[in-house]
């Protein structure tokens, strides 16, 4: 075989944005030869994460990972972005990384001989998170800390507040990969980044309010209310804000619950404790790793209802995001309450989207799976939840409506 004839190709372009999908090609085999797809990258954190998959040429020697199936490996079937999804990191429990979004994710794509494992031909894509022109702007505002990205063009764009994990402290690349969509988004943090406090006593809803009222001021944003996107902890953080604060007209909650948890929450007067976790209900799995779905109890228990959030206060549009098998806590049930309560309140002004075999972290497109991890709150490594491919499958769903939520609610003819 004359190895300088075999090519790997990545189209339409070897540059793209994460949430991007891309063709990868192998060319110039023998007919009917078995080759073998390796992908890697390495995070913010130095962990490497590898993927690999078997292919078998077709006729012409080609094969076009879009149509054959994966044979064998991390992944099987007609997977064109398997080689990204079912990455699994070298150190165990670890959730892949990107601290700061201003350079790209490099993603090695190597084809090897199937038969000698000889290195036929490789290539690298790269996947950005910031379209050309866009601004990324740290912003110390009083007291308010995170990362501002205005997209290229001319304004004003609907505005949006990206809220993300317990142990996230500042995300940037989902913040990033929306303002790519034609949205002002600040990524906030909340704790333990730069001069935040590491552990606070309580949180703050003036501390988010002075944020709503930075993102509403800049003159990018069009009014007249903003959109919020959170995820697991924050969600209880986006339904405070959405219960108490004006200016609000679209929220997204993704696997999260309707009460506090972990830090308790103060509003003028108000204090919100936390769920008070039930310790007993924490089991361990087979692998010896801690399953804690069923350690958050019901909120809407009269003990605990001092932790609930008055969601029926709230005049925005809700969009809740759930994944069935969520080993983190149980979203799905508190979604259900969540809408139950809006509807017992005579508001129809939500929906909720379920995905059955999802785990807890849906990200943006393409995120390599992460099925267990370090719990910020239970202090250790716990699952997660969920198979890759149908969780992979989820995000990419969840993306799109995401973006058609905020689209259709973030307008001038907002519900605000």
């Amino acid at each position: 075989m004359a190895y300088s004839q075999i090519r790997l190709k990545i189209l339409p372009s070897v540059r793209c944005l994460f949430d991007k999908l891309v063709q990868v090609k192998v060319e110039g085999l023998a007919p009917h030869k078995m080759v073998e797809l390796r992908s890697k990258l390495v995070d913010d954190k130095g962990v490497i994460f590898k993927a690999s998959a078997l292919y078998k040429a077709d006729e012409t020697g080609k094969v076009d990972v879009c149509r054959a199936p994966s044979l064998g490996g991390s992944y099987t079937g007609v997977e064109p972005m398997g080689f990204l999804w079912a990455m699994a990191p070298e150190t165990p429990h670890h959730r892949f990384m990107k601290k700061n979004v201003s350079s790209p994710t490099l993603v090695e794509i190597e084809a090897l001989s199937g038969e000698t494992g000889e290195l036929l031909a490789s290539e690298t894509n790269e996947r950005g998170y910031m379209t050309e022109g866009m601004k990324r702007i740290p912003v110390r505002d009083g007291r308010i800390r995170g990362v501002l990205f205005i997209p290229p063009g001319k304004g004003p764009f609907p505005g949006i507040l990206d809220l993300y994990t317990l142990g996230g402290r500042l995300t940037e690349p989902r913040a990033s990969l929306l303002a790519n969509k034609g949205f002002v988004v600040l990524a906030l943090a909340y704790y333990g980044f730069q001069d935040l406090p590491k552990k606070p006593p309580n949180l703050d809803l003036e501390y988010f309010e002075e944020a709503v009222t930075y993102l509403r001021r800049q003159p990018e944003v069009k009014g007249p209310g903003i959109g919020i996107i959170s995820i697991s902890h924050s969600v209880a953080l986006a339904l405070s804000m959405s219960s108490f604060l004006s200016g609000i007209s679209a929220t997204v909650c993704i696997n999260g619950c309707n009460a506090n948890t972990v830090i308790p929450l103060h509003y003028k007067d108000i204090v919100f404790p936390p769920l008070s976790p039930v310790i007993k209900n924490a089991r361990f799995t087979d692998s010896g790793l801690v399953d804690i779905r069923d350690v958050v109890p019901d909120p809407t228990l009269e003990k605990n209802r001092a932790s609930l959030i008055p969601i029926e206060r709230a005049s925005c549009q809700f969009l809740f995001a759930v994944s069935e098998d969520d080993r983190n806590w149980r979203s799905a049930f508190f979604a259900k309450q969540a809408a139950a309560m809006l509807k017992n309140h005579g508001k129809e002004s939500f929906q909720v989207v379920s995905y059955p075999k999802a785990g807890h972290f849906l990200d943006v497109p393409h995120m390599p799976y992460c099925p267990s991890g370090f719990h910020a709150a239970a202090g250790r490594a716990v699952v997660f939840g969920g198979e890759p491919k149908a969780h992979s499958e989820a995000q990419l769903d969840l993306w799109e409506r995401v973006q058609e939520f905020f689209k259709r609610h973030l307008d001038n003819k907002s519900t605000y």
